[in-house]
């Protein structure tokens, strides 16, 4: 007689969240990257010198070489080609590559990496706290629960920890930028002895009052039509039909009726997943809505109603959409 084997979970370890831990993968990167925004001026890595007049890269002085044009020791035509080589081939590559990375799998940067983005959802999370919404824009309330139905209980006495998270993250955007400019020792051993410049003082005064108002009234506003960076990774994505996105199979929509929209109430652009790519133009990829959907059809033996999919499974997808044209009667 064959005995039945029940496989047992040892103690102590946690169950391997529905989307794989694409998450907690996000999270990291956008740590990691947030952590580089903030010390790149610090090691040099790339920052701007107006004192010195020059540029750093990758800890090494960049120069455009034009002191030699003003010693006379080049013309002007050299002068032109340092300029082009030094200075706009770098700037046309890496935009290269940003755009090709675009066209082949949209926003990925902006989902993944971008510092202003991880501000947008960690402010998003605790507005939705204080008010219910994730926007002050936002029409009406989202469900009080979470995808896996963990409960989310609205207070608004935590407008008293989002309110001073936004103008946090306001003060520091404006002093890192700041260092970005100036040489970074003397603009925090400026602030450490509580002796900022003028000109310090009003950019980061300024610039603490600008970013505080747009991470609590404008931050998707700007993500959507301000961020020249992300329209055209948005440009380049839209430009290529068989780039990736983020896929819904209709012929199975019925399945959605045991969900409660939580696609679209996680997004934190505030887009509808299960639309068409054109209507997803400001879309980041970060796959929240697909995190979410695997976790409310977690226990359906078919899976998933949304995926991300690339080539013609994205020209499928969209077509998806395309109703066919009534036929002309012949008269």
């Amino acid at each position: 007689m064959n005995a039945r084997v029940i496989p047992i979970k040892p103690v102590g370890t946690a169950a391997a969240p529905p989307d794989g831990g694409r998450q907690r993968l996000r999270r990291w990167a956008q740590a990691g990257f947030f952590v580089l925004f903030v010390l790149a001026p610090v090691f040099n890595l790339l920052r701007y010198d107006l004192v010195a007049g020059h540029a750093w890269l990758l800890g090494f002085e960049w120069h455009a070489g034009l002191e030699d044009f003003s010693a006379g020791r080049i013309d002007a035509l050299g002068a032109v080609g340092r300029v082009i080589g030094r200075v706009l081939l770098p700037i046309l590559v890496a935009g290269g590559v940003l755009i090709w990375v675009s066209w082949k799998w949209g926003r990925l940067y902006c989902g993944w990496l971008c510092p202003h983005f991880s501000v947008v959802e960690t402010i998003n999370a605790y507005m939705r706290r204080a008010t219910g919404k994730p926007s002050v824009w936002e029409p009406r309330a989202l469900p009080p629960r979470e995808p896996d139905g963990r409960p989310v209980r609205y207070d608004k006495r935590w407008w008293f920890i989002t309110v001073p998270l936004a103008v946090g993250f306001a003060f520091v955007w404006a002093v890192v930028l700041l260092t970005y400019l100036l040489p970074p020792f003397q603009v925090y051993g400026h602030l450490l002895a509580g002796t900022p410049t003028r000109n310090e003082f009003i950019f980061i005064t300024a610039g603490t009052i600008v970013l505080s108002a747009e991470f609590l009234f404008a931050r998707h506003l700007f993500c959507r039509y301000a961020c020249a960076v992300g329209m055209f990774q948005s440009l380049a994505w839209m430009g290529n039909r068989e780039a990736m996105v983020v896929g819904f199979e209709r012929d199975r929509a019925a399945d959605c009726a045991s969900c409660y929209s939580a696609c679209d109430h996680v997004c934190p652009m505030r887009l509808k997943p299960r639309n068409i790519k054109r209507t997803m133009f400001t879309c980041t990829q970060c796959a929240q809505c697909v995190s979410a959907c695997e976790t409310t059809q977690q226990d359906n033996p078919r899976g998933p109603l949304l995926q991300w999919v690339a080539g013609e499974a994205a020209r499928h997808n969209e077509a998806a959409f395309a109703a066919p044209k009534p036929e002309r009667k012949s008269q």
